[in-house]
């Protein structure tokens, strides 16, 4: 396999997934909130994080996956187990000052509005991905916010650049549009620069292209990445390839209990099909089948299972 073709990356080997962990406080309104009393609501503490997430799903799915991450030093052990239970490799230091990423999630139906400290994620070193990491690797996979917390541009960049010349792929999820735009559309789309899979979705490619059609966003991101993966929620998602035609993908129909997380089982269904055959057709079907198990749990993590 030629280091210049990383979508036809070696088939089978582990997938590195570098980026947050957080913990999410999930909170469900039982009826419509009311100002300055009390709302009757859904309150649950579940691990978070959105490369942390798909490393969880990644492992839930029996793919070999190492997550790369950063919390509060007092919650290394809670989040190293926790990952560990999904049979992920965690490879997670500990800040001695800076607490662990958090995020209040308010749930509405299936819109989420999200108020997030990012804590620790903002100073993980792309540097700890090492070159005996890739070297075993099929996919490096990061999110957006890697990208926009980088405290070293340089050394994000340096790590895409690791990666292709030894024939891994990188894909990458956008993560936020609010983000996005924060940073600068133009800076985003450069640190993405050298993604082979792109995993947006409708709000964030909208940000990305500046175009408003599904299909118009997922042709404009098309021009400029091998793969292409644009989610839309109940409506299933629209996947180009080598710049082909675009296709639908239709959404597995469930009742919705906590979209939270849907898009980063998306992205490891995605992917562990990918590492096995690279095909984003088969790929995106298998994403849209962890995404619908996704929305029936609360929390962006699949259920624990004994293992």
């Amino acid at each position: 396999m030629s280091a210049t073709d990383p979508a036809d990356a070696r088939q089978g080997g582990r997938i590195v997934v570098f980026g947050d962990v957080i913990d999410d406080i999930v909170v469900v309104p039982q009826e419509p909130v009311r100002p300055d009393t009390d709302t009757s609501s859904s309150i649950r503490h579940r691990a978070g994080g959105s490369a942390a997430n798909v490393a969880a799903w990644l492992g839930s799915l029996g793919a070999p996956v190492d997550l790369v991450g950063m919390v509060g030093a007092d919650d290394v052990d809670r989040h190293t187990a926790g990952l560990a239970a999904f049979g992920v490799r965690p490879l997670i230091d500990g800040h001695p000052e800076l607490p662990t990423g958090t995020i209040v999630v308010i749930v509405d139906g299936e819109r989420r509005n999200m108020l997030t400290e990012r804590g620790a994620n903002s100073l993980l070193d792309p540097r700890r991905v090492t070159d005996e990491l890739l070297d075993d690797a099929v996919v490096l996979h990061l999110t957006g916010y890697s990208i926009v917390d980088a405290p070293d541009p340089a050394a994000l960049a340096d790590l895409v650049r690791r990666a292709t010349r030894r024939g891994v792929a990188v894909s990458v999820d956008p993560a936020s549009a609010g983000y996005i735009v924060d940073f600068g559309v133009p800076r985003f789309l450069d640190a993405m620069s050298g993604a082979t899979l792109v995993f947006p979705n409708l709000d964030e490619g909208r940000a990305l292209t500046g175009e408003s059609d599904p299909l118009e966003v997922a042709a404009s991101l098309g021009r400029r990445f091998r793969v292409v993966a644009l989610t839309l929620g109940d409506a299933g998602a629209i996947v180009m390839q080598d710049g082909g035609a675009p296709v639908s993908i239709p959404a597995v129909r469930s009742r919705i209990l906590d979209p939270t997380g849907a898009g980063d089982a998306f992205c490891a269904g995605f992917l562990a099909e990918w590492a096995m055959v690279p095909d984003a057709v088969a790929a995106a079907t298998a994403g849209v089948q962890v995404a619908e198990r996704a929305v029936t749990n609360i929390g962006g993590r699949p259920r624990p299972q004994a293992r």
